[in-house]
């Protein structure tokens, strides 16, 4: 019976396998190799490159269902990619033709219901294929470009999420025809109960491989975006009241009089009259002051006016 301990970093590595021998399952998609004597779980995770917290978060989730994760974005996303990347690589490139192979050595290739069997399984096998091929293909490209600051006005990872569900109803439908329809000879039955077994492993694998994702992988890649988009404001403001930015051009000193007009209320006849120039340069300056600045509006050259201290924030009524 597994153990419902909570590990922790210090704990010893061997300890939390020997507790919870399914981990070694999971070790290789972290990229953890055998060979680490008594060393804590964090000094592993240090010697093979991977995020300790990261590390435990999944484990813990695997082992025990905690899911008090990432409160404070500790969560390390490269290494969550890592995991499921290399997730995808063990079940389509293992797993899943390991037990083909399994079921085609129990099975009498001309037995008609051996070859629904077949059919059931590559049914089976190829719907987890299409949604782990466009995870890759959309979801994980995706991710890469928000860790590097790129947002993506055509996708987000509520759109995933939506689509997001696991796809093993023809596997239970497989092993209810295992279980229920297939007598053979002892030397197939061995065999079979062989293959039975490991479809029923994987299945829990790939039910644990799912909600890690959902639990822990989504509600990071939320807090990426919403850093991201918090970020992409703070741009926008700083771009826009600063006039020093790299996109922006200095306003001449008329221009600064305009503004100024502009942000007491005045009409383009009132700033002509008051500068002494024709309501159409008066217009020309605010039409340059739009492209310059790229603020449209008077509220906003309003702000623009009062960091700049242009004008005194009492004189301006808001």
């Amino acid at each position: 019976m597994k153990t419902q301990k909570m590990y922790e970093a210090d704990d010893k590595m061997i300890s939390l396998i020997r507790d919870n021998y399914d981990i070694l399952q999971g070790l290789g998609r972290f990229g953890i190799n055998l060979g680490f004597g008594d060393k804590t779980v964090r000094e592993v995770c240090e010697d093979q490159q991977v995020d300790t917290y990261t590390f435990l978060a999944v484990v813990n989730f695997t082992i025990n269902g905690y899911r008090d994760i990432d409160d404070d974005g500790r969560l390390s996303v490269p290494t969550l990619l890592h995991y499921l990347q290399a997730s995808h690589e063990y079940f389509l490139n293992f797993e899943l033709p390991f037990i083909r192979k399994e079921l085609v050595a129990a099975l009498d290739e001309n037995d008609n219901l051996a070859r629904l069997i077949m059919k059931l399984y590559d049914e089976y096998t190829h719907s987890i294929q299409n949604h782990m091929r466009y995870e890759e293909k959309t979801v994980f490209p995706y991710v890469e470009r928000l860790q590097a600051g790129e947002s993506d006005d055509d996708f987000d990872i509520e759109t995933f999420s939506k689509h997001h569900g696991q796809t093993n109803q023809k596997l239970r439908e497989l092993k209810n025809i295992i279980l229920k329809y297939l007598p053979s000879d002892m030397h197939h039955n061995n065999r079979l109960t062989a293959a039975l077994y490991d479809i029923y492993n994987c299945e829990t694998w790939l039910s644990q491989h799912a909600e890690v994702e959902e639990n822990i992988f989504l509600p990071a890649i939320r807090r990426l975006e919403k850093q991201l988009r918090k970020n992409d404001v703070a741009v926008k403001i700083s771009n826009m009241i600063n006039p020093g930015g790299e996109n922006s051009e200095t306003l001449s000193e008329r221009e600064k009089d305009v503004v100024i007009g502009v942000v007491q209320g005045m009409t383009n006849k009132e700033i002509a009259d008051h500068l002494c120039i024709s309501i159409n340069t008066v217009i020309t300056h605010r039409r340059n002051i739009a492209r310059k600045l790229q603020i449209h509006s008077p509220a906003g050259l309003t702000i623009y006016a009062i960091v700049n201290n242009w004008v005194d924030i009492a004189s301006v009524q808001l």
